[in-house]
């Protein structure tokens, strides 16, 4: 089993609700990242994601867009998100990390480093999931397989669009969970529809075995307890960002910290 299977496994014995946040690597300053990660462990994150900066995230909306600019020019690439992975891991060996991002960064390090130099050395830093927003799930079972050997789980998305042999589709690869994206739009976008999602969930698990997270438009305690009492896992991002995007280097954490434990209270209350 993966760590994220063995987290999520031990949740559900406990009938909680996973906590995800979402950050970019290397945002708001450069070298903040490990200490932010490890203060989103301790404020009761059960698995944490990992943007990788990429020059066009096709799927974010303005503030992720942002973030990711703002890490770019600090020059973060994968490279570095890789070395911030090691960095938490020499104090936390529970948590799970996936990186979120897209197929560029992945495809480009190949190139540069060699045939799986990705899958070697992600499973080297201790990650332990991969989403890339734009694998489709037909194309990239040899993939999927290579990250298994490895004992990582490649997720995929899902949308208020997605037809029930998509769903299929991605059952048949995905492993870890799978995240449901709640809004049609990019990340921040809109309004969240909570009986919506209600409504989809079960269409998904009528194809989907392994546990649904949902994100996009998750904002609050409240909304995150709304969607905690059917989804597996609820995935919070842009909220987030905002919050410390412009808080001193000194404040990011702490800031980051009171808002999650809001977030963590809800979902178990």
């Amino acid at each position: 089993m993966s760590r994220i299977d063995t987290t999520l496994a031990a949740l559900k014995a406990q009938n909680r609700k996973a906590l995800i946040p979402f950050v970019t690597a290397g945002f708001p300053y450069a070298d903040i990242t490990p200490e932010l990660m490890h203060g989103m462990a301790e404020a009761g994150a059960d698995v944490i994601e990992l943007g990788v900066p990429f020059s066009d995230p096709s799927a974010d909306g303005p503030v992720i867009q942002r973030a990711g600019e703002r890490a770019l020019a600090a020059g973060i690439g994968l490279t570095q998100v890789l070395a911030m992975v090691r960095r938490f891991r020499e104090r936390n060996t529970s948590t799970p990390v996936v990186l979120m991002g897209y197929a560029n960064p992945v495809e480009r390090y190949d190139q540069k480093h060699g045939a799986g130099a990705f899958v070697n050395d992600a499973a080297g830093a201790g990650v332990d999931g991969v989403l890339i927003v734009d694998y489709p799930p037909e194309e990239c079972e040899d993939f999927a397989r290579a990250l298994r050997a490895r004992d990582m789980d490649l997720i995929f998305l899902l949308a208020p669009t997605s037809t029930d042999e998509r769903m299929a589709q991605v059952a048949r690869v995905a492993s870890g969970y799978v995240y449901y994206v709640s809004l049609k739009g990019v990340t921040g976008a809109g309004t969240l529809d909570v009986s919506q999602v209600e409504a989809m969930l079960p269409r998904i698990r009528a194809h989907v075995s392994i546990p649904v997270g949902v994100g996009f438009g998750i904002r609050d305690a409240e909304t995150a307890r709304a969607i905690g009492r059917t989804a597996d896992a609820v995935v919070i991002g842009s909220k987030l960002i905002q919050l410390v995007e412009d808080e001193p280097h000194e404040k990011v954490v702490p800031v980051a910290v009171q808002f999650l434990r809001t977030i963590r209270k809800a979902l178990d209350a």
